[in-house]
């Protein structure tokens, strides 16, 4: 998106295709005039990726994909800690009650989601601070 690109993610997205690395990014994928749906555009507008659910399915099957060893992944946590992804702490516990009073017929879709946010922040990735610095 647009907070993020000509910065970290768009310098991964490059170094990962030189080495050949097949690599999406959504912003290649979206050409000027496609319709984006409310869910996305609120997402992107608060910069809330917990707050997504649009997000959070997909990320849900890239875990999936993952466990049947389909999909090889690196997560990057652009201004955020992993430890606030695992414990769904700051935005995300606000967006997760949310989630919680909008699911309350459907709490299977929420633990989904909570389990996939833990088993991704429990892979070794890159974080990237506030101050635009790799922490390791």
């Amino acid at each position: 998106g647009e907070d993020t690109r000509n910065s970290c993610t768009d310098h991964l997205y490059h170094a990962l295709n030189q080495r050949g690395i097949d690599t999406f990014r959504d912003d290649e994928k979206l050409k000027r005039g496609t319709f984006i749906g409310p869910e996305l555009l609120k997402a992107i507008e608060e910069s809330q990726y917990a707050s997504s659910t649009w997000c959070l399915d997909e990320l849900a099957h890239i875990v999936e994909c993952m466990k049947k060893r389909e999909l090889q992944v690196f997560p990057v946590f652009y201004h955020i800690k992993p430890s606030e992804v695992s414990n769904q702490t700051g935005n995300f516990s606000e967006a997760f009650a949310k989630h919680e009073e909008n699911f309350k017929a459907n709490m299977e879709k929420v633990d989904k989601w909570r389990k996939a946010l833990g088993e991704i922040a429990d892979i070794w990735g890159w974080v990237l601070d506030k101050d635009r610095h790799f922490v390791y």
